[in-house]
């Protein structure tokens, strides 16, 4: 019975440190194609989470305010008065601010998803690589 405990625990944490790894390279190819000329992007998250997802992401800096951030990344919506490159981390948020954030990254089943709205990248005068544009949509 220990062996088999064990043996869910240990595929468990390999399965979750794989996604870990899958979301922090996603992560910086996000902010390297959304801020290219940023040597280092300064990042404000407002989970503990994504603060912790993205201080392993190259090439970023946690800052302590929205204010400071170059992008940032939300999960919840109780933030108020945050403007900036707004990316959030699952789809009902994406709907919820999508006159606000260029995008989002989520897992729907299973899958890794990512989404950028057209209207808010144009809007802060972006475009992506022709790599990305099957990322981009109109409307939710």
């Amino acid at each position: 019975m220990k062996k088999i405990i064990f043996l869910l625990l240990l595929i468990t944490s390999i399965l979750f440190g794989s996604d870990l790894k899958t979301q922090q390279k996603i992560y910086t190819l996000i902010t390297h194609v959304l801020l290219p000329e940023k040597k280092e992007v300064k990042v404000w998250a407002d989970s503990l989470s994504n603060r912790e997802l993205m201080q392993n992401v190259p090439h970023t800096i946690l800052v302590n305010s929205p204010q400071e951030a170059d992008f940032i990344l939300l999960q919840n919506h109780q933030q108020k008065g945050v403007h900036g490159l707004i990316f959030v981390t699952n789809l009902q948020l994406l709907r919820a601010l999508q006159s606000e954030a260029i995008g989002g990254f989520f897992w729907q089943k299973g899958r890794p998803n990512i989404l950028f709205l057209r209207h808010n990248l144009e809007k802060h005068h972006i475009t992506l690589p022709s790599s990305m544009q099957e990322y981009i949509e109109d409307e939710l």
